[in-house]
This record gives structure tokens, sequence and C-alpha cells, in this order.
């Protein structure tokens, strides 16, 4: 058996089929485990740093049996939720009208089908200032253009995220990468064999034969195979796979691979904490409007002087390069604690950020189901000829795209399909 790539879902795969006693060998194209779970441990803060996945949304039972597996303690994510609008901050509203238009999508997709998140606002005409902070929040949520993604998805979405309680937040103390590591180990003790540093080039196959070839000369063949290659390597072409699942690849071409800007910033000090309004010590989340990021939070728990500035969709398709999205921050930043121009510079004793857009490997940040979409994912997580299967975020068909339990559930159900198969 053969699985490419050893994000979390390729790895769910791996372990639970080494598991069941089959001959496995996950492929890896990076020099290390956990795809978009990307965690620093650097020299020059105590905290672990999160590049990529940050967040348990929810209470997804099965992965927060690994995650305590793992010795993986959770903390929630607690404090209030505070606004930056038209030049002031303060606690963000608790009766929403742009948060009440979400609950309106399920109605509207039953009346009207579906349609994009614009014209849905078109549609309801909500004021100016509600429709904005409605598409915002769809748009940096979801990594999404809110003229392309779907109505059904969303709503789809919503009723996944009451069904776990999705509106709870907890973090990984200890850092995120305890999960893949874990299950790793899991998969190697249970006899699978990881092969980092290993990009899959081209992919060959027909009924009941595999042959993947690797960057270094190497070929490893198997009678099945699961691909768990993230939409934009998938959409990109760039791992060549003969013959061409047009099914799959058909249904990958009307899905689309979102865009994010995630930045975290260390300073010599966590300032704002001292800055905030009265009886708001700690937020939890902070949305500026009319800055480079729709988002910023702290790190929690601890005072560590870090914050993380994220842009999804549109937004972080003109954010520029990394310097150019770090300049905006942190102008940004002092507008919102009314600090003098560039005195932030001085403050700020590092940076980083991974750009998921261009690196080979993922060509994208997570995925979303366009209008007329919403069928996509499960027809990727159909097997060809008992021969290739697919897993990855994309392919969940839970409802819960974009997230680490949702690539989880997807190798799950890969593996389960090849345990179950004839």
């Amino acid at each position: 058996m053969l699985i490419v790539g050893a994000g979390i879902a390729g790895l769910a795969a791996a372990n639970e089929l080494a598991s069941s006693g089959l001959n496995v060998t996950v492929l890896e194209a990076r020099d290390r485990v956990g795809g978009r779970i990307f965690t620093l441990h650097s020299g020059d803060i105590e905290v672990p740093l999160e590049l990529g996945a940050e967040f348990v949304h929810g209470r997804p039972p099965d992965l927060l049996n690994l995650l305590h597996d793992a010795e993986a303690p959770l903390q929630s994510v607690e404090g209030t939720d505070a606004c930056f609008t038209h030049g002031v901050l303060s606690r963000c509203p608790k009766d929403d009208a742009a948060f009440d238009l979400l609950e309106q999508l399920a109605d509207c997709l039953h009346s009207e089908g579906d349609m994009s998140f614009a014209d849905f606002l078109e549609r309801r005409q909500p004021s100016a200032e509600d429709a904005e902070r409605a598409r915002s929040f769809v748009e940096g949520f979801n990594a999404a253009d809110a003229r392309r993604i779907g109505i059904a998805a969303l709503a789809r979405q919503q009723q996944a995220e009451d069904e776990i309680d999705g509106d709870e937040a907890t973090r990984s103390i200890h850092g995120y990468d305890l999960l893949p590591l874990h299950l790793a180990r899991r998969a190697e003790r249970a006899g699978a064999r990881l092969r980092l540093s290993s990009p899959v080039i081209s992919v060959q196959w027909n009924s009941g034969s595999v042959a993947i070839s690797t960057g270094d000369g190497k070929t490893f063949t198997a009678s099945k195979a699961i691909l768990t290659l993230p939409l934009g390597v998938l959409r990109s072409r760039s791992v060549a796979i003969h013959p061409e699942p047009s099914r799959i690849l058909a249904a990958a071409d009307r899905m689309e691979p979102g865009s994010v800007r995630r930045l975290v910033m260390v300073f010599r000090a966590p300032f704002w904490k001292e800055r905030m309004p009265p009886k708001m010590e700690q937020v939890r989340f902070l949305f500026a409007r009319g800055t480079a990021a729709t988002a910023y939070w702290a790190h929690q728990p601890g005072d560590a002087p870090v914050l993380v500035a994220w842009a999804g969709g549109p937004k972080a398709d003109a954010a520029g390069d990394a310097r150019q999205f770090l300049s905006q921050a942190l102008r940004s930043l002092e507008r919102i604690f009314s600090l003098p121009a560039q005195s932030l510079d001085g403050e700020l004793r590092n940076w980083y950020m991974h750009d998921w857009q261009s690196d080979p490997w993922t060509l994208g940040a997570y995925s979303y189901a366009p209008v007329g979409a919403l069928d996509c994912s499960a027809e990727m997580a159909k097997p060809v000829d008992n021969t290739l299967f697919f897993a990855g975020e994309h392919t969940d068909t839970t409802g819960h795209w974009g997230t680490v339990h949702g690539a989880l559930r997807s190798g799950l159900r890969a593996a389960r399909q090849i345990l179950n198969a004839p």
C-alpha cells in the first residue's frame, strides 16, 4: 500500500492500514511530517509558533481523542472579541446583525437555490456596514472570495459546526505538531515506512497496480494508493497521473484553493495589553475594518509578546509579498492602538510567515466550494477502479472543509474504503 503525503490525512490512513496488518509506505515531499500543520519552536521565544493550522474548532471527538493520546493538552481560547470600526477600538456587539445574516443561508438555499455569498447579500440588502462585516467574516474564515463561495457550502459548514459546538476554540499549549508526530510514531510502530524528502513526480496505474516515481529517481509499486495531494496541487497537474482520473480532476477543478496571509510577529513586550479599553484586558480576537488584516489575535495562554495577523480571500491576494504585509500590519496596529507612526518597528523582535500559495507542495490554503460545487468533495471521495483513493480536507464529505478534523476524517475514510474493499 502506498500513501502520498504525510499530512494528517496521510498519517491517519497509514496508521489505520498498518495497524490492520497491511504493508504501508508513505511518501512525503517535505523533510517533516504534518503538511499544513507547521509549528516552529524558535530559540528566541519559549512558546511554539504556528505558521499553519492553530485552532481546534469545536469538539470533534476523533481529533480530541488523538490529541489526548499524543499528550497534547489544550487551552481554551477565551476573552472578549474586539472590533476596530470607524477608527474606534471597542468590544464587538453581542447582537450582531452581520452574523444574523448567516442564519438565513439555509432558508435562502431552500427557496432560491445555490448562489454566491455576494449575490446572497445583494438579495438580502442589509446595511452597507452589516454587509461588509458579513463579507469580511466569510472571506477571512473561509479564505474564500465572496463572489465565488456558494451558500450551499456555507450552510452545510454551519450545520456541521453546530453539531460539534464549532464556536468553541482551543489550541495545543505545546504545539500542534505533537499531533502529526504522534500519528507518525504510531504508524511506524505498526510497521509503516515513512520516506521524507521524497517528492512524487508521477503516478502510473492500471486496475490493481500502481507505480509511483519520486524526484530522487526511485519507483515504488503497490496494488493500491491513497493520494492526499492538496487541492491546489491536484488542480495544477504538477504530479502527473497516468491515465488521468478524469472524474476526480474534473471535481477538483470545480473547487477552489483559498488564499491566506498568516503573519506571526514577536515583539519585545505585549504592548497591546496596556492599551486595550477598560474591561478588555483579555481579548480573544480583534476584528479590524479598513486594515490590511481582517483579524488579529494574541498567543494564549500566558503573556507571550506574540501577535498573529490574518488575511483571507481577496485581502490575502492583495496583501503583496511577506515584507509588504508585515509593513501594512505594523502600520495598522499603530492606528488601532493610537501609537506614533513607525514606533512598532523598534518593538518588533522577529517575524515569521510561510507562503502557502507559492509552496509547491500546497499551492494554496484550505479549500472551499464555489456555487454548484457542493458535490465535488463526495465525488473525489469515491475510489477509482478500486485502485486510487483520494483524501485530504478537500475530500471531506461532512462539511468540515479546511479543518484538521476534516483531513483526519478523510484519511480514516480512505483507509476504511481499502479495508472494506472486495
